[in-house]
C-alpha cells in the first residue's frame, strides 16, 4: 500500500470514534444483525426436517447419509458464495448487498415450499440455491466493521455474529409449522426476507468515508487470499464456526439416533445448543477487545477438545452429556467471535470484506464436512465416537496453530499498525 493510502486508512480509522459515539452505528448494527438472523433462518430450514423426512418416509426411503447430504448442501453453497459476496461488499457496500442477498434468497425458499417438497432430488436442488442466504455473513462483517472504532470492533462484530441465532428460530419453529402445513415454515421465512429486503434498503447506510477498493474482482480476491491472516483465520474459523454449523445442522439426527429422542425434542435441544453459542459469540468478541483474541481462541479450543472427548463416550444426556455439549457450544460461539476480532485488528479496513468472505467460506465448509463424516462413520460402525474424537484432535491442532503461527502474525500486525500510526503522526 502506498504511503498516502496508509495515511488515508489511518485517518478514516481515527475518525471512527466520533461516529461510534452517536446512535447511528448501533442502529446500523441492529438492522444488520436482524438481517443476518433472517437469512440464516432461511438457510437452516432443511436441517430440522431431515430426521422427520426419514422417519415419516415422506420423500421415500432415506439413509442417514441422504439426510446428511440434504442438510449439508445449503451449507457448502452458502460458504463458497461468501468469497464472491464479501468482495462485492467491499466494492458496493452493505447498503446494496444486504437487500440484494435477502431478496435473492426468497426465490429458493418459495421453490422449496411449492416444488421441492415433492421429491428428494427437487429438495436438494432447492437446497443448493437456499445457500444464498448463508452469504449474508460476508455482507455484515465489513459493513459493521466500518461503523466502529478498533477498540469496539470485537464487540460489534460479535453482536452481529449473534445473528447466527437465526438457526435457532428455524429449530424452534420449523417442525411445528411443518406439522400444521408443509409449506408454512417456508412461507413465513419468505415473508420475513421480503420485509427485511425493503426495510434494509430504506434504512441501511454505509459508514461515512467508506472507500471502494480499486482493481478487478479477481485481483482483489487473489490479493486477499495471499494474506497470511486470511488462511490462518480460515483454519481457526473452520474449526470454531464449522463446529457450530456442523452441530446445528446434524445435532437433531445425532440426538434422535444416539439417545432415542423424538424429532421435536431433538430440535428443541439443538436450539438450546444454538442459543448458548449465539450468546457467547459477542462475549468472545468483547473478551478479545480486552484480553486479546489469541488468549480467547486458545481457551476455546481447549474446551472444545475436552467436551468432544467426553461426548465421544456417549454419557448420560441429562447430566454429563448436556454439560459437554453446552460447554462446546459456548466455546465454539466465543471462538467464532474471537476469530473476527482477530481479523478486524490485523486487516486493512478496505480488505475486511474480501478476507471475511474467504474466512467465512472456510467456516461454512468446516460445517459441511463433519455431518458427512458422522453419517459415513455411523453407517459403518453404528457409533459416533470416532467422529467426536476426530473433532477433539482437530481442536488440539487448532490450539497449537493459535499459540504459535497465528500469535506471531497478530503481533506482527500490531507492530506494523503502531509503527504506521507513529510515522503518520511525525511532521
Amino acid at each position: 500500500m502506498a504511503h498516502d493510502e496508509v495515511g488515508a486508512a489511518v485517518e478514516r480509522t481515527d475518525a471512527l470514534p466520533s461516529r461510534a459515539g452517536s446512535g447511528k452505528p448501533w442502529l446500523m448494527l441492529a438492522i444488520a444483525t436482524i438481517g443476518f438472523a433472517v437469512n440464516f433462518w432461511a438457510w437452516a430450514l432443511l436441517s430440522p426436517l431431515g430426521p422427520l423426512f426419514r422417519q415419516t418416509g415422506a420423500l421415500g426411503e432415506l439413509t442417514e447419509s441422504d439426510v446428511a447430504l440434504l442438510v449439508a448442501v445449503p451449507v457448502i453453497v452458502g460458504s463458497l458464495g461468501r468469497i464472491i459476496v464479501g468482495a462485492l461488499t467491499d466494492r458496493y457496500g452493505g447498503r446494496v448487498m444486504f437487500p440484494l442477498v435477502s431478496a435473492a434468497t426468497v426465490l429458493p425458499v418459495l421453490f422449496e415450499a411449492f416444488v421441492g417438497l415433492n421429491s428428494y432430488t427437487l429438495l436438494l436442488i432447492g437446497g443448493f440455491f437456499l445457500g444464498i442466504g448463508g452469504t449474508a455473513f460476508a455482507v455484515g462483517v465489513p459493513f459493521v466493521n466500518a461503523w466502529f472504532p478498533p477498540e469496539r470492533r470485537g464487540l460489534a462484530i460479535g453482536i452481529f455474529g449473534a445473528g447466527m441465532g437465526g438457526t435457532a428460530i428455524s429449530a424452534l419453529t420449523t417442525v411445528t409449522l411443518y406439522t400444521g402445513s408443509h409449506t408454512a415454515p417456508f412461507l413465513y421465512a419468505a415473508a420475513a426476507l421480503l420485509v427485511y429486503a425493503v426495510v434494509s434498503w430504506l434504512v441501511l447506510r454505509d459508514a461515512p468515508g467508506r472507500t471502494a477498493p480499486s482493481g478487478t474482482l479477481w485481483n482483489r480476491l487473489r490479493g486477499n487470499a495471499a494474506l497470511p491472516i486470511t488462511w490462518q483465520a480460515s483454519v481457526l474459523y473452520a474449526v470454531a464456526f464449522g463446529g457450530y454449523v456442523a452441530f446445528s445442522v446434524y445435532l437433531p439426527s445425532y440426538l434422535k439416533i444416539a439417545y432415542g429422542l423424538t424429532p421435536g425434542d431433538a430440535a428443541n435441544r439443538m436450539a438450546g445448543f444454538v442459543v448458548v453459542a449465539v450468546v457467547m459469540r459477542p462475549v468472545g468478541g468483547w473478551l478479545s477487545d480486552r484480553l486479546g483474541a489469541i488468549r480467547v481462541l486458545a481457551t476455546c479450543f481447549v474446551v472444545v477438545a475436552a467436551g468432544a472427548s467426553v461426548a465421544s463416550a456417549t454419557p448420560l444426556l441429562e447430566h454429563v452429556g448436556t454439560v459437554a455439549f453446552l460447554a462446546m457450544a459456548a466455546a465454539l460461539g466465543a471462538g467464532s467471535g474471537a476469530t473476527f476480532a482477530l481479523i478486524a485488528s490485523a486487516t486493512e479496513p478496505n480488505r475486511v470484506g474480501g478476507v471475511t468472505g474467504i474466512v467465512g467460506a472456510a467456516g461454512g465448509l468446516g460445517g459441511f464436512v463433519p455431518p458427512l463424516i458422522m453419517g459415513y462413520v455411523y453407517g459403518r460402525t453404528e457409533s459416533y465416537a470416532i467422529g467426536l474424537i476426530l473433532l477433539a484432535v482437530t481442536a488440539v491442532l487448532a490450539l497449537l496453530l493459535t499459540v504459535t503461527v497465528v500469535r506471531r502474525t497478530a503481533l506482527g500486525a500490531t507492530t506494523v499498525g503502531a509503527t504506521t500510526a507513529a510515522t503518520e503522526g511525525t511532521p
